[in-house]
């Protein structure tokens, strides 16, 4: 249980190495777990669940950090033309990252979660996790909270293959997917919501769970569809948006 939902990235952290492309994993998959595991280890705090529940979400996180450092590393070095952008303004004396001055946040909702430095995915975060820390201190005795805050973590983790799905449709291919990781993906979380079942988890966890499941089924058919059934090369150029990795 702890282990086990790492290890589907494993292939495509190796795929990415060796082929020095991030394109066919989106790092909206990142986004996704980090934030569905910092909500879960928020929700700890106010509802009781399994101790390896817990230590599951931590490594996630570990996990997920390590993957966009790759991503982004991979992404920079092969789109040198594309222009640089950051959660918070600098004033960074590097020529080759230029980046528009401003007094806080060169936020622009287009480019979010596609910035060029590693740091700047580490400053938002720990922006967010503080942010989420303090409001549930605040409100960590209400059960409306509680509950709510448990939901939101697990139905975020159930819609963990939705970039991906959705970064398939777009390319109109699974190309630059690792097939192994979501193979492994659909095993772990049908694993996992039989163990939510079994244990008596909180009722979002499996429901979600389930969710999660038919997500990764998803996935699976296009692998198949987009084998079977070529679609014509649709021309686009590299966008960070598609790095994805299963």
């Amino acid at each position: 249980m702890v282990f086990g939902g790492v290890v589907p990235y494993i292939p495509q952290y190796r795929d990415i190495r060796r082929t020095q492309n991030a394109e066919g994993f989106s790092i909206y998959v990142c986004l996704v777990l980090l934030v569905a595991n910092i909500l879960r280890i928020l929700f700890r705090f106010g509802r009781y669940f399994e101790t390896p529940l817990l230590w599951q979400s931590i490594i996630m996180i570990i996990t997920m950090v390590i993957m966009l450092n790759l991503c982004t590393n991979v992404r920079v070095a092969t789109e040198l033309n594309t222009k640089r952008r950051s959660f918070i303004a600098t004033d960074s004396k590097d020529e080759e990252i230029k980046t528009p001055k401003k007094l806080f946040l060169d936020f622009d909702w287009t480019y979010f979660w596609l910035w060029s430095r590693f740091v700047d995915y580490l400053q938002c975060v720990l922006s967010f996790t503080a942010v989420a820390a303090y409001i549930t201190y605040l409100f960590l005795d209400s059960f409306l909270f509680v509950e709510t805050l448990g939901f939101l973590a697990v139905f975020t983790e159930a819609m963990l293959g939705v970039p991906q799905l959705y970064c398939n449709y777009q390319n109109k291919s699974t190309e630059g997917m690792s097939i192994k990781m979501v193979c492994m993906w659909t095993s772990g979380d049908t694993f996992k919501t039989g163990y939510f079942l079994v244990t008596q988890a909180p009722v979002q966890f499996w429901t979600c769970g389930l969710l999660q499941v038919c997500v990764d089924f998803a996935i699976l058919f296009q692998v198949y569809y987009y084998s079977r059934y070529p679609q014509k090369p649709v021309s686009h150029t590299a966008h960070p948006t598609s790095a994805k990795a299963l």
